[in-house]
C-alpha cells in the first residue's frame, strides 16, 4: 500500500513538472510577441520542387512552384498552434509569392499584407543586401506602429537567412528578438508543424 501511495505521489509531482514546463514553453512565445521587440519568422509552408518554373508570374500563382496539400495541412495546423500559444490574431506580412500569401492566409490570424521586401531573391542573389534592408526598414516600422501586437512575416529561406542568418525549413519559424536599428539580436526556433 505504502509503495502504491509513494508511485502515486512520484506521477503526481511528475505531472506538475510537465504542466509548469508546458506553461514556460507557451509563455516563450506569447509573451514577446506583444512586448514590441520581437517578430515571428515563417518560412512559406512545404512547397515540392526546387525554386519557380522559368518564367513564372507573381501575379499568376499557376506559373508559380505552390503549397502541396501537405503544405497547406501544415500551415493550417501551424496556425492552431498558434492559437494554443495564445496567439489569436497577429498582423500579418507576406511575401508577394503565392506560396507564402497562401501560407499566411491559412495561419488564419488575420488579413494579410503583401509586402516585397519579403520576396526571394533567390534567383537574383545580387539583390540580398538591398532586399534585407528593405526588410530591416519593414521590422522597424512595424514594431514601432504595432508595439503590442504580434507580427508575423512569412517568406523564404533565403530571405530569412539572410537577415537572421538562421536556416530554416519549410515551415519552420524563429522569434527574433530585434534592436532598436531593426537588427535581430537573438532568436528562438520552433520547428514546423509535421
Amino acid at each position: 500500500m505504502r509503495a502504491q501511495f509513494q508511485f502515486c505521489q512520484r506521477m503526481m509531482a511528475m505531472l506538475v513538472i510537465s504542466l509548469c514546463l508546458s506553461t514556460a514553453a507557451l509563455a516563450n512565445l506569447a509573451s514577446p510577441m506583444t512586448d514590441g521587440g520581437h517578430i515571428l519568422f515563417m518560412r512559406h509552408a512545404d512547397a515540392p520542387g526546387f525554386s519557380d518554373p522559368a518564367g513564372y508570374r507573381l501575379d499568376q500563382c499557376s506559373t508559380q512552384r505552390n503549397l502541396g496539400e501537405f503544405g497547406k495541412k501544415q500551415a493550417e495546423r501551424t496556425g492552431q498552434w498558434l492559437s494554443q500559444q495564445g496567439i489569436e490574431s497577429a498582423k500579418v506580412f507576406s511575401s508577394p509569392w503565392c506560396r507564402c500569401v497562401d501560407t499566411a492566409t491559412l495561419l488564419n490570424k488575420g488579413p494579410v499584407l503583401i509586402d516585397k521586401s519579403l520576396g526571394s531573391f533567390f534567383e537574383s542573389m545580387g539583390q540580398s543586401n538591398q532586399q534585407t534592408e528593405g526588410l530591416r526598414q519593414l521590422v522597424q516600422k512595424s514594431l514601432k506602429q504595432f508595439p503590442k501586437t504580434p507580427i508575423i512575416m512569412v517568406s523564404h529561406h533565403v530571405n530569412i537567412e539572410a537577415f537572421t542568418g538562421v536556416v530554416l525549413g519549410s515551415g519552420d519559424m524563429v522569434l527574433v528578438k530585434i534592436g532598436p536599428n531593426g537588427k535581430p539580436l537573438s532568436h528562438q526556433v520552433f520547428p514546423g508543424m509535421r
